[in-house]
Protein backbone atom coordinates (compact mmCIF):
# COMPACT_ATOMS: atom_id res chain seq x y z
CA UNK A 1 0.00 0.00 0.00
CA UNK A 2 1.04 3.57 -0.44
CA UNK A 3 3.23 4.83 2.39
CA UNK A 4 1.02 7.83 3.15
CA UNK A 5 1.14 9.51 6.51
CA UNK A 6 -1.95 10.70 8.34
CA UNK A 7 -1.88 14.27 7.03
CA UNK A 8 -1.31 13.09 3.46
CA UNK A 9 -4.31 10.78 3.60
CA UNK A 10 -6.55 13.42 5.13
CA UNK A 11 -5.52 15.94 2.48
CA UNK A 12 -6.18 13.40 -0.27
CA UNK A 13 -9.73 12.75 0.91
CA UNK A 14 -10.59 16.33 1.77
CA UNK A 15 -9.34 17.73 -1.53
CA UNK A 16 -11.15 15.29 -3.78
CA UNK A 17 -13.83 13.39 -1.96
CA UNK A 18 -15.71 15.28 0.73
CA UNK A 19 -19.15 16.75 0.13
CA UNK A 20 -17.71 20.24 -0.11
CA UNK A 21 -20.38 21.87 -2.27
CA UNK A 22 -23.29 20.44 -0.32
CA UNK A 23 -21.55 21.16 2.99
CA UNK A 24 -21.07 24.80 2.11
CA UNK A 25 -24.77 25.12 1.30
CA UNK A 26 -25.91 23.76 4.64
CA UNK A 27 -23.24 25.15 6.97
CA UNK A 28 -25.55 27.85 8.30
CA UNK A 29 -28.27 25.28 8.85
CA UNK A 30 -26.17 22.91 10.94
CA UNK A 31 -23.58 25.13 12.60
CA UNK A 32 -25.79 28.13 13.26
CA UNK A 33 -23.24 30.55 11.85
CA UNK A 34 -21.55 31.38 8.59
CA UNK A 35 -18.24 30.04 7.36
CA UNK A 36 -17.04 26.62 6.41
CA UNK A 37 -17.63 23.75 8.78
CA UNK A 38 -14.78 21.70 10.17
CA UNK A 39 -14.40 18.63 12.32
CA UNK A 40 -14.16 20.86 15.38
CA UNK A 41 -17.36 22.67 14.38
CA UNK A 42 -19.30 19.44 14.30
CA UNK A 43 -17.80 18.10 17.50
CA UNK A 44 -19.01 21.14 19.45
CA UNK A 45 -22.56 19.76 19.18
CA UNK A 46 -23.78 17.18 21.69
CA UNK A 47 -25.59 14.93 19.28
CA UNK A 48 -26.34 12.46 22.06
CA UNK A 49 -28.78 15.05 23.40
CA UNK A 50 -29.95 16.17 19.96
CA UNK A 51 -31.89 13.19 18.67
CA UNK A 52 -33.27 15.21 15.77
CA UNK A 53 -29.81 14.92 14.19
CA UNK A 54 -30.39 11.19 13.77
CA UNK A 55 -32.70 9.67 11.17
CA UNK A 56 -34.99 6.76 11.98
CA UNK A 57 -36.58 4.24 9.64
CA UNK A 58 -39.97 5.88 10.24
CA UNK A 59 -38.64 9.30 9.26
CA UNK A 60 -37.01 7.84 6.15
CA UNK A 61 -40.31 6.23 5.12
CA UNK A 62 -41.91 9.67 5.37
CA UNK A 63 -39.35 11.10 2.97
CA UNK A 64 -36.52 12.37 5.16
CA UNK A 65 -33.06 11.86 3.71
CA UNK A 66 -31.34 9.02 5.61
CA UNK A 67 -28.36 11.28 6.34
CA UNK A 68 -30.49 14.31 7.20
CA UNK A 69 -29.31 16.32 4.19
CA UNK A 70 -32.03 18.96 3.47
CA UNK A 71 -32.05 18.64 -0.32
CA UNK A 72 -35.26 20.68 -0.58
CA UNK A 73 -33.35 23.71 0.74
CA UNK A 74 -30.35 23.31 -1.54
CA UNK A 75 -29.78 24.67 -5.02
CA UNK A 76 -28.81 21.19 -6.23
CA UNK A 77 -30.94 18.05 -6.20
CA UNK A 78 -29.76 14.74 -4.80
CA UNK A 79 -29.79 13.15 -8.26
CA UNK A 80 -27.75 15.98 -9.72
CA UNK A 81 -25.23 15.84 -6.90
CA UNK A 82 -24.95 12.08 -7.31
CA UNK A 83 -24.11 12.52 -10.99
CA UNK A 84 -21.52 15.14 -10.07
CA UNK A 85 -19.87 12.75 -7.60
CA UNK A 86 -19.81 9.93 -10.14
CA UNK A 87 -18.15 12.20 -12.67
CA UNK A 88 -15.66 13.91 -10.37
CA UNK A 89 -14.65 11.31 -7.78
CA UNK A 90 -10.99 10.42 -8.25
CA UNK A 91 -10.28 6.73 -7.73
CA UNK A 92 -6.79 6.14 -6.39
CA UNK A 93 -4.83 3.79 -8.65
CA UNK A 94 -1.32 2.39 -8.47
CA UNK A 95 -1.68 1.03 -12.01
CA UNK A 96 -2.93 3.77 -14.36
CA UNK A 97 -6.36 3.20 -15.94
CA UNK A 98 -6.88 -0.08 -14.11
CA UNK A 99 -10.55 0.73 -13.58
CA UNK A 100 -11.14 1.15 -17.30
CA UNK A 101 -9.31 -2.09 -18.04
CA UNK A 102 -11.66 -4.07 -15.80
CA UNK A 103 -14.87 -2.72 -17.36
CA UNK A 104 -14.88 -5.26 -20.17
CA UNK A 105 -14.96 -8.33 -17.96
CA UNK A 106 -17.52 -7.38 -15.30
CA UNK A 107 -20.71 -9.33 -14.70
CA UNK A 108 -24.06 -7.67 -15.37
CA UNK A 109 -26.10 -7.71 -12.18
CA UNK A 110 -29.73 -6.99 -11.43
CA UNK A 111 -30.05 -4.02 -9.11
CA UNK A 112 -33.02 -2.79 -7.14
CA UNK A 113 -33.56 -5.72 -4.79
CA UNK A 114 -33.74 -5.13 -1.03
CA UNK A 115 -32.02 -7.53 1.36
CA UNK A 116 -31.38 -5.11 4.23
CA UNK A 117 -33.71 -2.23 5.17
CA UNK A 118 -32.54 1.12 6.50
CA UNK A 119 -33.07 1.30 10.26
CA UNK A 120 -31.17 4.28 11.66
CA UNK A 121 -28.47 6.83 10.95
CA UNK A 122 -26.70 7.74 14.20
CA UNK A 123 -24.77 10.99 14.05
CA UNK A 124 -23.82 10.89 17.72
CA UNK A 125 -20.97 8.57 16.74
CA UNK A 126 -18.28 9.80 14.35
CA UNK A 127 -16.36 7.03 12.63
CA UNK A 128 -12.98 8.27 11.38
CA UNK A 129 -10.20 7.16 9.02
CA UNK A 130 -6.44 7.70 9.22
CA UNK A 131 -5.32 6.04 5.98
CA UNK A 132 -7.37 6.40 2.81
CA UNK A 133 -6.64 2.86 1.57
CA UNK A 134 -7.46 1.02 4.82
CA UNK A 135 -11.15 0.68 5.64
CA UNK A 136 -11.56 -2.00 8.31
CA UNK A 137 -12.41 0.18 11.28
CA UNK A 138 -16.00 -0.92 12.06
CA UNK A 139 -16.86 -4.25 13.76
CA UNK A 140 -20.14 -5.59 15.14
CA UNK A 141 -20.07 -8.26 17.85
CA UNK A 142 -23.88 -8.46 18.03
CA UNK A 143 -26.82 -6.76 16.34
CA UNK A 144 -26.65 -4.12 19.08
CA UNK A 145 -22.92 -3.75 19.75
CA UNK A 146 -20.48 -1.99 17.42
CA UNK A 147 -16.82 -1.08 17.89
CA UNK A 148 -15.13 1.62 15.84
CA UNK A 149 -12.43 4.27 15.80
CA UNK A 150 -13.40 7.86 16.47
CA UNK A 151 -10.22 9.90 16.19
CA UNK A 152 -7.93 8.54 18.97
CA UNK A 153 -10.79 6.81 20.79
CA UNK A 154 -11.70 3.20 20.30
CA UNK A 155 -15.41 3.37 21.02
CA UNK A 156 -18.28 0.98 21.75
CA UNK A 157 -21.69 2.03 20.44
CA UNK A 158 -25.02 0.48 21.49
CA UNK A 159 -27.79 0.62 18.91
CA UNK A 160 -30.24 -0.16 21.72
CA UNK A 161 -29.49 2.80 23.97
CA UNK A 162 -27.77 5.01 21.33
CA UNK A 163 -25.04 5.41 23.91
CA UNK A 164 -21.30 5.30 23.36
CA UNK A 165 -18.51 4.26 25.69
CA UNK A 166 -14.77 4.71 25.52
CA UNK A 167 -13.00 1.36 25.31
CA UNK A 168 -9.44 2.55 24.75
CA UNK A 169 -7.83 5.96 24.37
CA UNK A 170 -4.65 5.76 22.31
CA UNK A 171 -3.95 9.50 22.26
CA UNK A 172 -1.75 9.22 25.33
CA UNK A 173 0.32 6.38 26.74
CA UNK A 174 -0.97 2.81 26.38
CA UNK A 175 0.87 -0.05 28.09
CA UNK A 176 -0.09 -3.64 28.96
CA UNK A 177 -1.47 -4.22 32.43
CA UNK A 178 -0.66 -7.93 32.18
CA UNK A 179 2.81 -9.43 31.96
CA UNK A 180 3.43 -11.93 29.19
CA UNK A 181 6.70 -13.09 27.55
CA UNK A 182 7.35 -11.02 24.44
CA UNK A 183 4.96 -8.24 25.37
CA UNK A 184 6.31 -4.71 24.99
CA UNK A 185 5.88 -3.55 28.56
CA UNK A 186 6.74 0.08 27.84
CA UNK A 187 3.77 0.27 25.48
CA UNK A 188 3.11 3.10 23.01
CA UNK A 189 2.30 6.79 22.94
CA UNK A 190 -0.11 8.51 20.52
CA UNK A 191 -0.77 5.44 18.42
CA UNK A 192 -2.24 6.19 15.01
CA UNK A 193 -4.60 3.25 14.49
CA UNK A 194 -4.58 2.12 10.88
CA UNK A 195 -6.69 -1.02 11.23
CA UNK A 196 -8.85 -2.83 13.73
CA UNK A 197 -10.45 -6.24 14.37
CA UNK A 198 -12.94 -7.31 17.03
CA UNK A 199 -14.30 -10.82 17.55
CA UNK A 200 -16.43 -11.86 20.51
CA UNK A 201 -14.63 -10.34 23.54
CA UNK A 202 -11.25 -9.80 21.93
CA UNK A 203 -9.94 -6.69 20.19
CA UNK A 204 -6.73 -5.96 18.28
CA UNK A 205 -5.72 -2.51 17.00
CA UNK A 206 -2.87 -2.08 14.54
CA UNK A 207 -0.84 1.10 14.07
CA UNK A 208 1.14 3.09 11.53
CA UNK A 209 4.45 2.09 13.13
CA UNK A 210 3.74 -1.63 13.32
CA UNK A 211 2.08 -1.40 16.73
CA UNK A 212 -0.28 -4.12 17.92
CA UNK A 213 -2.50 -3.51 20.95
CA UNK A 214 -4.56 -6.45 22.25
CA UNK A 215 -7.41 -6.13 24.72
CA UNK A 216 -9.93 -8.55 26.18
CA UNK A 217 -13.19 -6.64 26.41
CA UNK A 218 -14.38 -8.59 29.42
CA UNK A 219 -11.49 -7.49 31.64
CA UNK A 220 -9.80 -4.18 32.41
CA UNK A 221 -6.60 -2.91 30.89
CA UNK A 222 -4.57 -3.97 27.87
CA UNK A 223 -3.40 -7.58 27.74
CA UNK A 224 -0.58 -7.46 25.20
CA UNK A 225 1.47 -4.97 23.17
CA UNK A 226 3.90 -5.73 20.40
CA UNK A 227 5.67 -4.01 17.53
CA UNK A 228 5.84 -6.20 14.45
CA UNK A 229 8.86 -4.43 13.00
CA UNK A 230 10.99 -1.32 13.38
CA UNK A 231 11.27 -0.85 9.63
CA UNK A 232 10.30 2.57 8.30
CA UNK A 233 7.62 0.94 6.17
CA UNK A 234 5.92 -0.78 9.10
CA UNK A 235 2.22 0.11 8.89
CA UNK A 236 -0.22 -2.61 9.95
CA UNK A 237 -2.62 -3.00 7.03
CA UNK A 238 -5.04 -5.63 8.30
CA UNK A 239 -5.79 -7.94 11.22
CA UNK A 240 -7.87 -11.10 11.29
CA UNK A 241 -8.89 -12.82 14.53
CA UNK A 242 -9.72 -16.52 14.39
CA UNK A 243 -9.94 -19.67 16.48
CA UNK A 244 -7.89 -22.79 15.81
CA UNK A 245 -9.75 -26.14 15.62
CA UNK A 246 -8.68 -26.63 19.24
CA UNK A 247 -10.45 -23.40 20.15
CA UNK A 248 -7.21 -21.50 20.79
CA UNK A 249 -7.44 -17.77 20.02
CA UNK A 250 -5.09 -16.46 17.29
CA UNK A 251 -4.81 -13.48 15.00
CA UNK A 252 -2.85 -12.68 11.85
CA UNK A 253 -1.34 -9.27 11.10
CA UNK A 254 -0.61 -8.14 7.53
CA UNK A 255 2.08 -5.49 7.23
CA UNK A 256 3.68 -3.20 4.72
CA UNK A 257 7.09 -4.78 5.38
CA UNK A 258 5.87 -7.73 3.21
CA UNK A 259 5.18 -9.86 6.27
CA UNK A 260 2.26 -11.88 7.61
CA UNK A 261 2.54 -12.81 11.27
CA UNK A 262 0.47 -15.22 13.33
CA UNK A 263 0.05 -14.62 17.07
CA UNK A 264 -1.13 -17.15 19.64
CA UNK A 265 -3.22 -15.33 22.24
CA UNK A 266 -3.38 -18.28 24.60
CA UNK A 267 0.39 -17.99 25.10
CA UNK A 268 0.69 -14.36 23.91
CA UNK A 269 3.46 -15.21 21.47
CA UNK A 270 4.37 -14.74 17.84
CA UNK A 271 4.30 -18.27 16.39
CA UNK A 272 4.70 -17.75 12.62
CA UNK A 273 6.21 -15.11 10.35
CA UNK A 274 6.03 -15.41 6.57
CA UNK A 275 7.56 -12.98 4.06
CA UNK A 276 6.30 -12.27 0.55
CA UNK A 277 7.68 -10.39 -2.48
CA UNK A 278 5.47 -7.34 -1.92
CA UNK A 279 3.65 -5.49 0.89
CA UNK A 280 0.69 -7.51 2.16
CA UNK A 281 -2.52 -5.51 2.45
CA UNK A 282 -4.85 -8.26 3.62
CA UNK A 283 -4.79 -11.94 4.59
CA UNK A 284 -7.77 -14.17 5.35
CA UNK A 285 -7.86 -17.74 6.57
CA UNK A 286 -10.27 -20.32 5.15
CA UNK A 287 -12.94 -21.62 7.58
CA UNK A 288 -11.17 -24.99 7.91
CA UNK A 289 -7.85 -23.25 8.59
CA UNK A 290 -6.06 -25.01 5.72
CA UNK A 291 -5.65 -22.14 3.22
CA UNK A 292 -4.57 -18.52 3.55
CA UNK A 293 -5.52 -15.93 0.92
CA UNK A 294 -2.92 -13.19 0.52
CA UNK A 295 -3.39 -9.92 -1.41
CA UNK A 296 -1.26 -6.79 -1.56
CA UNK A 297 0.80 -4.48 -3.74
CA UNK A 298 0.63 -6.74 -6.78
CA UNK A 299 -2.23 -7.43 -9.21
CA UNK A 300 -1.82 -11.14 -8.47
CA UNK A 301 -2.95 -12.73 -5.24
CA UNK A 302 -1.73 -15.89 -3.55
CA UNK A 303 -3.14 -18.96 -1.83
CA UNK A 304 -0.59 -20.22 0.68
CA UNK A 305 -0.23 -22.96 3.26
CA UNK A 306 -0.84 -21.26 6.64
CA UNK A 307 1.50 -23.69 8.39
CA UNK A 308 4.53 -23.30 6.11
CA UNK A 309 3.90 -20.11 4.12
CA UNK A 310 4.45 -22.05 0.89
CA UNK A 311 2.61 -20.66 -2.14
CA UNK A 312 0.08 -23.18 -3.44
CA UNK A 313 -1.75 -21.16 -6.11
CA UNK A 314 -1.52 -17.78 -7.83
CA UNK A 315 -4.63 -15.68 -8.51
CA UNK A 316 -4.51 -13.83 -11.83
CA UNK A 317 -7.14 -11.44 -13.16
CA UNK A 318 -7.05 -8.16 -11.26
CA UNK A 319 -5.41 -5.12 -12.87
CA UNK A 320 -4.22 -3.21 -9.78
CA UNK A 321 -3.33 -3.71 -6.10
CA UNK A 322 -5.78 -5.50 -3.80
CA UNK A 323 -6.81 -4.46 -0.29
CA UNK A 324 -9.56 -6.89 0.73
CA UNK A 325 -10.25 -10.60 0.91
CA UNK A 326 -12.90 -12.76 2.57
CA UNK A 327 -13.92 -16.42 2.59
CA UNK A 328 -17.44 -17.71 2.17
CA UNK A 329 -18.40 -19.90 5.15
CA UNK A 330 -18.47 -22.97 2.87
CA UNK A 331 -14.68 -22.70 2.50
CA UNK A 332 -14.93 -23.31 -1.25
CA UNK A 333 -15.27 -19.78 -2.56
CA UNK A 334 -13.66 -16.51 -1.51
CA UNK A 335 -13.47 -12.94 -2.79
CA UNK A 336 -10.80 -10.31 -3.35
CA UNK A 337 -11.26 -6.54 -3.63
CA UNK A 338 -9.06 -4.40 -5.86
CA UNK A 339 -8.29 -0.81 -6.86
CA UNK A 340 -9.44 -1.70 -10.39
CA UNK A 341 -12.96 -1.14 -8.94
CA UNK A 342 -13.82 -4.83 -8.88
CA UNK A 343 -14.40 -7.69 -6.50
CA UNK A 344 -13.51 -11.09 -7.94
CA UNK A 345 -15.05 -14.30 -6.65
CA UNK A 346 -12.87 -17.42 -6.78
CA UNK A 347 -13.50 -21.16 -6.45
CA UNK A 348 -10.63 -23.18 -4.95
CA UNK A 349 -11.55 -26.14 -7.16
CA UNK A 350 -10.50 -24.15 -10.23
CA UNK A 351 -8.40 -21.04 -9.71
CA UNK A 352 -7.45 -20.58 -13.37
CA UNK A 353 -9.96 -17.73 -13.51
CA UNK A 354 -12.48 -16.05 -11.23
CA UNK A 355 -16.10 -17.19 -11.33
CA UNK A 356 -17.53 -13.67 -11.04
CA UNK A 357 -16.28 -10.10 -11.46
CA UNK A 358 -18.39 -7.55 -9.59
CA UNK A 359 -18.11 -3.87 -10.44
CA UNK A 360 -18.16 -0.83 -8.18
CA UNK A 361 -19.30 2.66 -9.18
CA UNK A 362 -16.75 5.13 -7.82
CA UNK A 363 -13.58 3.40 -6.82
CA UNK A 364 -11.63 0.55 -5.28
CA UNK A 365 -13.27 -2.29 -3.37
CA UNK A 366 -11.67 -1.79 0.03
CA UNK A 367 -13.69 -4.06 2.30
CA UNK A 368 -15.57 -7.37 1.84
CA UNK A 369 -17.78 -9.24 4.32
CA UNK A 370 -19.93 -12.39 4.14
CA UNK A 371 -22.87 -13.08 6.42
CA UNK A 372 -22.24 -16.01 8.74
CA UNK A 373 -24.91 -18.08 6.98
CA UNK A 374 -23.28 -17.42 3.60
CA UNK A 375 -26.45 -15.97 2.11
CA UNK A 376 -25.09 -12.49 1.38
CA UNK A 377 -21.80 -10.78 0.58
CA UNK A 378 -21.19 -7.05 1.02
CA UNK A 379 -18.44 -5.04 -0.65
CA UNK A 380 -17.60 -1.44 0.16
CA UNK A 381 -16.15 1.19 -2.13
CA UNK A 382 -14.03 4.02 -0.67
CA UNK A 383 -17.11 6.24 -0.55
CA UNK A 384 -20.85 6.47 -1.19
CA UNK A 385 -21.67 2.86 -2.11
CA UNK A 386 -21.99 -0.49 -0.38
CA UNK A 387 -23.17 -3.39 -2.54
CA UNK A 388 -24.93 -6.42 -1.04
CA UNK A 389 -25.14 -9.52 -3.28
CA UNK A 390 -27.32 -12.60 -3.01
CA UNK A 391 -24.70 -15.35 -3.00
CA UNK A 392 -27.31 -18.11 -3.29
CA UNK A 393 -28.30 -16.70 -6.69
CA UNK A 394 -24.77 -16.60 -8.04
CA UNK A 395 -24.14 -12.91 -7.24
CA UNK A 396 -26.58 -11.99 -10.02
CA UNK A 397 -28.81 -9.76 -7.87
CA UNK A 398 -27.64 -6.91 -5.67
CA UNK A 399 -28.81 -4.21 -3.33
CA UNK A 400 -26.99 -0.94 -3.85
CA UNK A 401 -26.85 1.17 -0.69
CA UNK A 402 -26.36 4.77 -1.79
CA UNK A 403 -25.27 7.65 0.50
CA UNK A 404 -22.57 10.33 0.64
CA UNK A 405 -19.27 10.15 2.51
CA UNK A 406 -16.08 8.13 2.89
CA UNK A 407 -16.56 4.60 4.25
CA UNK A 408 -14.51 3.67 7.32
CA UNK A 409 -15.74 0.09 7.45
CA UNK A 410 -18.66 -2.32 7.12
CA UNK A 411 -19.75 -5.16 9.38
CA UNK A 412 -22.55 -7.71 9.50
CA UNK A 413 -23.61 -8.76 12.98
CA UNK A 414 -22.71 -12.39 13.74
CA UNK A 415 -26.40 -13.37 13.60
CA UNK A 416 -26.69 -11.69 10.14
CA UNK A 417 -29.58 -9.50 11.36
CA UNK A 418 -27.78 -6.14 11.10
CA UNK A 419 -25.39 -4.40 8.73
CA UNK A 420 -23.41 -1.40 9.98
CA UNK A 421 -21.62 1.15 7.78
CA UNK A 422 -19.22 3.75 9.15
CA UNK A 423 -19.37 7.08 7.30
CA UNK A 424 -16.54 9.59 7.60
CA UNK A 425 -17.43 13.16 6.62
CA UNK A 426 -16.74 16.53 8.23
CA UNK A 427 -20.47 17.29 8.59
CA UNK A 428 -22.37 14.04 7.97
CA UNK A 429 -20.07 11.55 9.67
CA UNK A 430 -22.20 8.83 11.26
CA UNK A 431 -23.02 5.15 11.64
CA UNK A 432 -25.62 3.73 9.27
CA UNK A 433 -27.60 0.73 10.50
CA UNK A 434 -29.57 -1.66 8.27
CA UNK A 435 -31.69 -4.63 9.36
CA UNK A 436 -32.14 -7.84 7.41
CA UNK A 437 -35.44 -8.04 5.60
CA UNK A 438 -37.51 -11.01 6.73
CA UNK A 439 -40.72 -12.41 5.28
CA UNK A 440 -43.13 -12.67 8.17
CA UNK A 441 -46.26 -12.95 6.05
CA UNK A 442 -47.70 -15.53 8.42
CA UNK A 443 -48.35 -12.67 10.84
CA UNK A 444 -50.88 -11.26 8.35
CA UNK A 445 -53.47 -13.74 9.62
CA UNK A 446 -53.45 -11.93 12.97
CA UNK A 447 -54.04 -8.50 11.48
Amino acid sequence: MSNYQRDDAAEYMEDDHEMQDADDMVDDEFTGRGGAASDSDVEEFDYSNNKIADTSAEQARKGKDIQGIPWDRLSISRDKYRQTRLQQYKNYENVPNSGESSDKVCNVTQKGTQFYDFWRNSRSIKSTILHFQLRNLVWATSKHDVYLMSNFLLTHYSSLTFGKKEVLNVRGHVAPSEKHPGSLLEGFTQTQVSTLAVKDDFLVAGGFQGELICKHLDRPGVSFCSRTTYDDNAITNAIEIYNKPSGALHFTASNNDCGVRDFDMERYQLVKHFSFPWPVNHASLSPNGKLLAIVGDNPEGLIVDPNTGKTLETLSGHFDYSFASAWHPDGITFSTGNQDKTCRVWDIRNLSQSVAVLKGNLGAIRSIRYTSDGKYMAMAEPADFVHVFDVSKGYETEQEIDFFGEISGISFSPDTEALFIGVWDRTYGSLLEYHRRRNYSYFDSFL
